[in-house]
């Protein structure tokens, strides 16, 4: 595949704005941190560390998005709710992008499109929690804000914000993207050998078949192929992979973010794509702010109580110059409220011209709590939220371009339902997660396989 050329500046930094400049907002969701003259040591630290990524990747994306919004290709984003510092070890991270490799692989295959890959991963050490403290027993500590923030174990000392941890998260994701790197450039994506991607489960899943016919017919036709050609097809050997993150704790981000030569304005090079999560979303907020001076496609999620009024004006503040490829909107609606809530969304940007990628979330909607105390989501709601969303986008003239998952590669039980029928009972078997439920390897190559089914039949009528 040819390398796009990276988009142009459009406009310089906006007036007023610094990588510090969300100083002067209400912060939310952010730690409080003991030392103030610890925590700007550690800005000036983070700031002198090499990049994790660099702007001409930066821009690539930002061009691959702009054709996302065109229906040219087809965004896969996800990975862990929330990486955990001892999770940084070869067999995460190879089995991680194992899966999204497959899953992938499935969609190429299916919806005929090339797909973005962007991994939740190298840098998703930070989450919102909905309320400042914790109770257990009596004890009442701060809550756990990933492993960027403080520790899980319930302890006075581990629960302190300890600015540090942004040193050592900037550490694991660098450790993280080289090996990610390394393998590419190994030839670990090469589409020659997919059966090398198979994790354990593909002997006796219930898409062991399907999933392997697929492979056979791909493999089929690369060396149909190279047959014609006479040549070896070099570029089927790598496949491009992006980084994103929820852009939570902002004194990281300001560490992280940066100008370069010959290139306009500041990018933010801890990541490739940051978005701003429903938490935080508050167009007169600190993350808005931080957000419309950086250079990054960025991405905003969108809740069930978000009006049409409120998101054309953050919009407004976001993409002003509605540049392509800046601004995806990531809809998280549950699959009870998707088919009222997201219609007058779509109508409205419509309506009034704007670019965006919409993308799905089926997952952060439709968390809930089980009888015996786990937190989990339902496959089967998690379908319906997506499937709906097909179905809604076709109906008012716009495009679903892309999807956002929380999932690993690991053999867990966390989410109920799919290809094995997982019960409440299950998840006690194997329930990892420090935050959120995730999709186990096995049902998320079954979201792959429905998006494929369901993209088909939405382009069924117009090809009759």
């Amino acid at each position: 595949m040819t390398r796009p050329e990276p988009l142009k500046a459009v406009v310089p930094p906006p007036a007023g704005w610094t990588p510090a400049s969300w100083r002067e907002r209400q912060a939310l969701q952010q730690p409080t941190y003991g030392d103030a003259a610890e925590l700007e040591g550690v800005l000036g630290e983070l700031h002198a560390l090499p990049p994790l990524v660099t702007s001409r990747e930066v821009l690539n994306l930002k061009q691959q998005l702009a054709e996302a919004q065109e229906g040219k290709r087809f965004l896969l984003q996800g990975g862990d709710c929330a990486e955990i510092f001892e999770d940084c070890t070869p067999e995460v991270i190879s089995n991680r992008l194992k899966v999204l490799l497959q899953m992938s692989l499935v969609m190429v295959h299916g919806l005929r499109l090339p797909v973005v890959r962007v991994g939740r991963f190298a840098g998703q050490y930070a989450k919102p929690r909905s309320a400042d403290t914790e109770t257990k027993d009596g004890v009442t500590l701060p809550s756990y804000r990933g492993d960027m923030v403080n520790g899980p174990e319930f302890t006075p000392e581990a629960r302190i914000p300890d600015p540090r941890r942004m040193i050592k998260a900037h550490a694991r994701s660098a450790m993280t993207m080289n090996f990610i790197r390394a393998l590419i450039d190994d030839g670990f994506a090469d589409l020659h050998h997919p059966e090398y991607w198979n994790l354990g489960w593909v002997g006796h899943s219930p898409l062991a078949d399907e999933y392997q016919k697929m492979v056979a017919g791909i493999g089929d036709a690369v060396r149909f192929m190279e047959t014609l050609s006479g040549a070896s097809l070099h570029n089927l050997r790598s496949v491009e992979f992006y980084t994103s993150h929820e852009a939570l704790l902002l004194p990281y981000e300001q560490g992280v973010t940066r100008q370069v030569p010959r290139q306009a304005g500041w990018f933010n090079l801890g990541t490739h794509f940051p978005w701003i999560g429903m938490r935080t979303a508050a167009v007169d907020g600190a993350h808005a702010e931080y957000f419309r001076g950086i250079r990054n496609p960025i991405a905003i999620k969108v809740g069930p109580s978000v009006t049409p009024d409120q998101l054309l004006r953050v919009i407004d503040i976001l993409n002003p110059n509605d540049e392509p490829g800046r601004l995806s909107l990531i809809h998280r609606m549950s699959a009870t409220s998707i088919a009222e809530k997201l219609p007058p969304l779509l109508d409205a940007l419509k309506r009034d011209g704007r670019r965006v990628l919409w993308i799905c979330d089926p997952m952060h909607g439709n968390t809930e709590s089980t009888s015996n105390g786990y937190k989990t989501r339902r496959f089967v709601n998690i379908r319906s939220e997506l499937e709906q969303a097909f179905e809604l986008h076709a109906a008012a003239g716009t495009r679903l371009g892309g999807v956002h998952l929380e999932l690993t590669g690991e053999d867990v039980t966390e989410c109920t339902g799919g290809a094995r029928d997982i019960t409440d009972i299950d998840l006690e078997r194997a329930y990892r997660t420090t935050v959120d439920p995730r999709l186990n390897y096995e049902q998320a190559l079954e979201i792959a396989m429905l998006i494929v089914r369901k993209q088909a039949q939405i382009n069924a009528p117009a090809q009759l």
